[in-house]
C-alpha cells in the first residue's frame, strides 16, 4: 500500500466515499456542498472548521496523486469532485462493501472499537453482528495488498481494542489514552456513537425537508409569474 493522505485529505475523501454511498443523487460533489460534509457536526472526529480555501488545496493535492478528479458537469459552470481512492474502473484499490464501510468510518472518525464501528457504519453497510466486524477488520488487515487497518493495544480498563485506518500513519507502539473518549467504557461510546448517528440522520431530514420547501417555494413564484 503506497497511499499516503494528510489529515484533511483523509477528511476529503472520507466525506466523498460517505456522500457516495448516503446520497449518491447529489453526487460528485460541488466545494461548497464538500465543505458541508467536512465539517459536519456529527459522525467526524475531530469536528474541523476548513474553509472553502483550506479543502481546495486538499483537494488539488489529491488530484496530483490521482485520488479525486475534478470535471463541470454538462450545462454547469460548477465543477463538481469524485473519488478515485478505491473502486474505479482504473483504480487498483477494490474493497468489498463492509470492507470500504468500515474504511470510510475510520477516515471520518479515528480510531474505533468494533462496537463502535458496527454503529458508524449502518448508513455505509450492514453488519448481522459484532462477529461479522471482527471478521471484516480481520480480513482488512490481513490482506495480500494491505494492510489497511491495524489492531491498537488495549487500554487499560476497556473492555474493547480500538482500530484505526492505515492511509494516515502507521500505528502507534502504544495507544494514548486521556480527554473525554478515554475516559468513557465501552458501552458509554456506544451509547454515544447511537446518538451521533442519530444526530446525523436528523440533520440529513432537515436538509431535506429545506430542499423541498425550496422546491415548493420556487414552484409558487413561478406560477405567480405565468398569472
Amino acid at each position: 500500500m503506497d497511499i499516503s493522505l494528510a489529515l484533511y485529505e483523509a477528511r476529503v475523501i472520507g466525506s466523498l466515499i460517505e456522500k457516495e454511498i448516503t446520497t449518491p443523487d447529489q453526487y460528485p460533489l460541488s466545494l461548497n456542498a464538500l465543505a458541508n460534509a467536512c465539517n459536519q457536526k456529527s459522525n467526524r472526529e475531530p469536528v474541523l472548521e476548513l474553509d472553502e480555501a483550506t479543502i481546495q488545496q486538499a483537494l488539488d493535492a489529491l488530484v496530483k496523486k490521482a485520488l479525486v478528479s475534478d470535471k463541470t458537469g454538462y450545462g454547469s459552470r460548477t465543477t463538481k469532485y469524485r473519488h478515485r481512492f478505491c473502486n474505479t474502473e482504473f483504480g487498483l484499490l477494490k474493497f468489498s462493501e463492509r470492507e470500504l464501510g468500515v474504511i470510510c468510518a475510520l477516515l471520518l472518525r479515528g480510531p474505533q472499537t468494533p462496537g463502535e464501528l458496527r454503529t458508524h457504519t449502518s448508513r455505509l453497510c450492514h453488519f448481522n453482528d459484532m462477529e461479522e466486524v471482527e471478521s471484516t477488520l480481520t480480513q482488512l488487515m490481513e490482506r495480500s495488498d494491505g494492510p489497511f487497518v491495524a489492531k491498537l493495544p488495549r487500554e487499560a480498563g476497556k473492555r474493547e481494542s480500538r482500530y484505526m485506518q492505515l492511509f494516515s500513519g502507521d500505528a502507534p507502539a502504544q495507544e494514548t489514552s486521556g480527554g473525554t473518549e478515554g475516559a468513557l467504557d465501552g458501552v458509554e461510546r456506544e451509547r454515544l456513537a447511537r446518538l451521533e448517528l442519530r444526530v446525523d440522520e436528523l440533520e440529513h431530514e432537515v436538509a431535506r425537508v429545506g430542499r423541498e420547501l425550496e422546491r415548493l417555494a420556487l414552484g409558487a413564484v413561478a406560477g405567480g409569474t405565468e398569472t
